[in-house]
């Protein structure tokens, strides 16, 4: 019946157990205020997030509804076939007025 004489205090393991406690409930509480940040970006329906903008390495992250897509940049400059379709003008109140080219008229 040694056991049952035992002092708690004199184990070692008790003071291991009670601190992994802590730490889970701790690590329990961290997660909840993280999932209710309301600056989470993940929480809205539609969400479209950029990683390294402006980058060779740049990333965008789309996720319409329960869809997650991922596009990878390749860091290469875009081009196309296209004619110029006009002019746009920024005027001295700050709107823009676009005026666009037609064919044959200087």
């Amino acid at each position: 019946m040694r056991l049952l004489d035992e002092d708690e205090a004199g184990n070692p393991v008790l003071s291991v157990v009670n601190l992994v406690d802590v730490f889970l409930i701790l690590i329990a509480a961290l997660l909840i205020a993280i999932a209710q940040n309301p600056l989470n970006p993940f929480l809205d329906e539609n969400v479209t997030v950029i990683k390294n903008a402006g980058q060779p390495d740049m990333q965008m992250i789309i996720k319409n509804g329960e869809s997650i897509e991922t596009y990878q940049s390749s860091g290469e400059i875009g081009a196309g076939d296209g004619v110029k379709a006009g002019v746009a003008y920024r005027m001295a109140d700050g709107s823009i007025v676009y005026v666009p080219e037609t064919q044959g008229q200087p």
